[in-house]
């Protein structure tokens, strides 16, 4: 099974709009940073983790010929804003599209995106088929997904664990209870905002610490701000077993 990041950054995205710090004027390909998202390629299914504002060009960029499934995390418009684009597989496929979402995120998405659950179905819009999805294990083909909550302030937030590979973004906080279903992972994907403090996100020192408590052979950070520094100052600056993800870093699990 593969693993893209097809985005690494926070809600903004980096660059950020009309802004000239170093991080944004930077010309290493690693400091530009699309919405967090990543595509899951197995043996039989291949799927996305959240469809944010940048899922058109993720798609074009990652030459995605082809997509059974996008899972949700949670309704925030970096998540969620570029749905719309699976028209373009719906097209191609000949057919819906599977989308695996709690129930809550669901009335978010048939507020945001109204005219694809409206009784009369104008032609060309979005066509999927919604899955509820709790705290109890699922599966898609052969892939098992494992739920993990957390908490982005006080919004849940689902993570999910796959094999030996976890991904969690937008968490401040983890319960013990979630963080045993954590523990054993060899690959963790947590989000790292900023050093400065923040209501709703990991800091840089939290998300190590984090790192360091769950014990993963690697953890890449995700999520990322352009406050947190340049990709390369950053890496020197993080332990053996910790690096930053990056746009377009494929692992295998």
């Amino acid at each position: 099974m593969t693993i893209t990041f097809l985005g690494t950054g926070t809600s903004q995205g980096v660059p950020v709009i009309a802004c000239n710090c170093e991080v944004c004027l930077s010309t290493d390909k690693r400091d530009k940073r699309l919405r967090t998202s990543i595509l899951i390629e197995g043996e039989d299914k291949v799927v996305v983790v959240d469809s944010g504002p940048d899922f058109r060009y993720q798609m074009l960029r990652a030459n995605v010929q082809h997509l059974d499934a996008i899972v949700f995390t949670h309704e925030h418009k970096d998540h969620i804003a570029g749905l719309d684009d699976i028209r373009a597989f719906n097209y191609k496929q000949n057919g819906p599209i599977d989308v695996y979402a709690d129930s809550r995120v669901q009335t978010a998405l048939k507020r945001e995106f109204y005219y694809i659950f409206e009784e009369f179905k104008y032609p060309g819009i979005p066509q999927l088929n919604l899955h509820t999805i709790g705290s109890d294990p699922f599966k898609i083909g052969n892939i098992n997904f494992t739920p993990i909550e957390v908490l982005h302030y006080k919004l849940p937030v689902m993570g999910f664990r796959i094999k030996d590979f976890t991904y969690i973004t937008d968490a401040k906080t983890v319960s013990e209870t979630e963080k045993e279903k954590i523990k054993g992972s060899k690959i963790l994907v947590i989000n790292a905002l900023q050093k400065q403090s923040h209501i709703s996100h990991f800091t840089f020192d939290e998300a190590i610490a984090f790192a360091e408590e769950m014990g993963a052979e690697t953890t890449y950070f995700t999520h990322i701000s352009h406050r947190l520094g340049k990709h390369e100052d950053v890496m020197a600056q993080l332990p053996p077993n910790i690096e930053l993800a990056y746009d377009g870093l494929k692992i295998k699990i």
